[in-house]
């Protein structure tokens, strides 16, 4: 019995390690908490409000019967999506929202595995748009867009394996707005 409690001692830091490190994955996930952005609804003009989970991402897919090219490559792109959340906000006058409300999107988005890949300021519009993509190993398993303007306010996060090359296709559908990501490289030999 003393040498089982002593093992089982010794092989405390490791499993202890072990179990950070599934903390660590569990705790990077994709999905956004959105729901403290409720409150700018009363002071908007307009409201965009879209949460596809996992089911209703599924249920879709079929929706796009994959007779022309377009609708195929939608369903290809959204068959492993696990869900698109949108909140958009849209105001009469500039200054609607905070600072705070932004933040309580960008704290999520530091570390974590989050890694920024655009950031677009224009100090004369005051325009303010950042993409970050969440890598889990060598696969990039979260999108999430963060558009600050003087009227208006979105946030788009889109969790599951993402193929960067096809997201265009479902920019102005499921509330995603136009990201204007950079066209994918030219891949050599081809």
């Amino acid at each position: 019995m003393n040498k089982l409690f002593r093992k089982a001692f010794e092989l405390s830091p490791a499993l202890l390690l072990m179990l950070a490190g599934a903390v660590t994955a569990m705790g990077q996930s994709a999905k956004l908490q959105l729901d403290q952005l409720d409150v700018l609804a009363n002071r908007a003009s307009e409201t965009v409000d879209v949460k596809l989970d996992e089911h209703l991402m599924q249920t879709t897919a079929k929706f796009f019967s994959g007779k022309d090219s377009d609708d195929a490559e939608i369903r290809d792109l959204i068959k492993n999506v696990k869900g698109i959340y949108v909140k958009s906000f849209s105001f009469e006058k500039e200054n609607e929202y905070s600072s705070a409300e932004i933040e309580s999107v960008m704290s999520q988005l530091r570390g974590g595995g989050w890694s920024k890949i655009i950031g677009v300021t224009s100090k004369k519009d005051g325009d303010n748009v950042e993409v970050y993509l969440l890598n889990i190993g060598d696969q990039i398993s979260g999108l999430a867009v963060v558009s600050a303007e003087p009227k208006e306010f979105t946030v788009v996060n889109v969790i599951g394996p993402i193929d960067l090359e096809k997201l265009s296709k479902i920019e102005g559908s499921f509330g995603v707005p136009y990201l204007n990501l950079p066209p994918a490289k030219p891949k050599i030999g081809k």
